[in-house]
Order: C-alpha cells, then structure tokens, then sequence
C-alpha cells in the first residue's frame, strides 16, 4: 500500500470516528422530545403546577443537551485534534 492510500483510509477512518462520536446525539434528541411531551401532558393534566413542571424541565433538558455536546465535542478532537 502506499502512502497516499494509507493516508486516504485515515482520514476516511477519522471521519468514520467522527461520525460514530455523534451517535450521542440521537439520545439527547430523544430525551428533549419524551422531556417535552411528558412535561405538556402535566401540564394538560394539572395547569396549577405548570410552574414546577416547567422549571423541572428546562433543567432536564439542559441536562439531557449536555450530553450532545460532550458528542460533539469529541467529534471535534476526532476530527481536528487526532494525528
């Protein structure tokens, strides 16, 4: 193999790494969703702790966006930090 084809599959493999490092993301995607349709249907049922569930929420949520962007920033150091 020469150099070029090995350089070629390692930058296709960091791209692959990369990728895969953003799986994360899909997680964090479905919990914001579940968070939010949980916390409108307390709501719905309970307008009076519309205060409290909202609150509990927006921190769930904030929580949950962490982990997206724990994802993307290793897919950063994959992509442009990594020999």
């Amino acid at each position: 193999m020469d150099e070029a084809a090995a350089l070629a599959i390692a930058q296709g493999l960091k791209y692959l790494g990369a990728g895969l490092a953003m799986v994360g993301t899909l997680g964090a995607g479905l919990g914001i969703g579940i968070l939010g349709s949980g916390a409108v249907q307390g709501i719905a049922r309970n307008p009076d702790a519309a205060g409290a569930i909202q609150i509990n929420m927006i921190l769930a949520i904030a929580f949950a966006e962490a982990v997206a962007i724990y994802a993307l920033v290793v897919a950063m150091l994959i992509l442009f930090v990594g020999g």
